[in-house]
């Protein structure tokens, strides 16, 4: 379904123009406007879901499928030195749209970009914690 006042749900649907580098009838993927580094991409389902919670099951499997096809095209035609694949939930994580979207982001030695995070500590006892909060 799709949301009337979701930019991206019009963007996926070809309501607003965009470049697109793929479309079928799940998908399409188009170019970001503000693009981390040369060819950064945005891979939007047709069909709106706010974030990964609510992304459909089946769409979330298609959407690695497509972003692994992705990700080697862009990686052999751009010539890129590597290719962070980010998606991002809830503003605290740094999501600014609403609408579940995948970012294929090529990297080149020195591009100046950091999208990466400073490695914290636990302690055994810790880590043992936090294991069963999540699987009790």
């Amino acid at each position: 379904m799709k949301k009337e006042d979701c930019i991206f749900c019009k963007i996926a649907n070809g309501e607003i123009p965009s470049k697109t580098l793929y479309e079928d009838g799940d998908f399409r993927v188009i170019l970001d406007l503000g693009p981390a580094t040369r060819g950064h991409a945005l891979i939007l389902p047709r069909e709106h879901a706010d974030n990964l919670y609510e992304l459909p099951e089946d769409t979330a499997a298609k959407v690695f499928v497509l972003a692994k096809k992705m990700a080697t095209k862009m990686t052999e035609k751009l010539h890129c030195d590597g290719l962070n694949i980010v998606q991002n939930n809830g503003e605290a994580a740094g999501q600014t749209v609403r609408h579940f979207h995948m970012h294929l982001i090529p990297r080149y030695e020195n591009d100046g970009q950091h999208i990466l995070w400073n490695p914290g500590e636990s302690t055994p006892e810790e880590l043992e914690e936090i294991r069963k909060t999540i699987t009790e």
